[in-house]
Formats: structure tokens, sequence, C-alpha cells
């Protein structure tokens, strides 16, 4: 059988795509320059998050997903800040391997930081895929925007399952 090649859509500027479309799911998007501290962005963006849960090397937080004795430690946690991997321009999600022992930090958090680097922002999901290395990690997920549900009124619901807001923060 012949191999079929799929190349999927391409954005002259992945970023601005990026962007838009994070807005368009729910996201806020802080784009960091060289010398912002990210600690100070995040403190900005939620003034009143009592507490903060985060494994990523740099972030100031009062919990540990690598660290906690279980995952029921981590109920109540106002901001969870997580490090993407690839970020999509074609819809806006973003790649999350389970770098942290806790991975419920993602779901169980009030509100999401997700930190991307500027150049891990690919066209498509077909770039995305071709990118992930699930043998360096057992669990991935996707994540776009805040958790979103809608009844059969079609009423849209923000944070009914997960994060009710999602910053993402563009690094680099």
């Amino acid at each position: 059988m012949p191999e079929k090649s799929i190349e999927g859509i391409k954005y002259q500027d992945v970023v601005q795509q990026f962007i838009e479309m994070s807005h368009t799911v729910g996201c806020e998007v802080i784009e960091a320059q060289a010398e912002d501290d990210i600690n100070k962005l995040i403190q900005k963006a939620y003034p009143d998050a009592k507490v903060l849960a985060s494994n990523v090397q740099g972030i100031k937080a009062d919990l540990n997903p690598d660290t906690v004795s279980k995952a029921q430690d981590l109920n109540g946690t106002d901001v969870g800040i997580l490090q993407g991997e690839i970020a999509v321009a074609e819809n806006g999600c973003i790649w999350v391997p389970q770098t942290m022992k806790e991975r419920v930090v993602c779901f169980i958090s009030e509100n999401l930081v997700i930190l991307v680097q500027r150049n891990n922002i690919v066209n498509n999901m077909h770039e995305a895929y071709k990118k992930i290395n699930m043998t360096d990690y057992g669990y991935g997920c996707f994540i776009s925007g805040p958790s979103k549900t809608a009844d059969i009124e079609q009423a849209l619901v923000m944070g009914a399952q997960a994060a009710r807001g999602v910053t993402v923060i563009i690094k680099g």
C-alpha cells in the first residue's frame, strides 16, 4: 500500500494564529518578554490566588504535584502552572505531557497557566503528532482553553468539569 502524505494547513504567522485561536477557545494569552519575571506575570494575572501548584522549575508555588502525598492534597488549588510542550496554531490547543507525579493538577485547579516556548508552536495537529514522543512519559493530553460544556438549551458553561480559566504565557 502506498504511503499517503497529509500536509495540513500552514500559517504565515503561527504565533499570531495561535493567539487568535486561543482567544476563540476562551484563553487569555501573555507574550512574555525576555526580561519578564514569569512569577510576577502569574501574580498579576491572578492577584487573588492563595494556592498555586506547580513542579515547573523557577515557578514559586505552595504545592508541588511531585511531592504531595496524595492527589487529593491538590484540591483547593487556585492556579496550577504547567509546562506545555507543543502549541497548535490550528486550534489553540497545547500538548501537556505528564511530567508530574499527580496529573490531577491539570484538572482540579480552578485556573491554569500553561507556559509554552514560542519556537514550539506548530501549524497543525499533523505537525504536533509528529513531535510527540510517548516513550518519555505514560500520559499526556491536549488542553484547549477552560473546561466547556453545553446543555440541551445550548447554554455554554465554562469551568464545569475542570479549569474555569486558562492563561497561556508564550516565552522566548
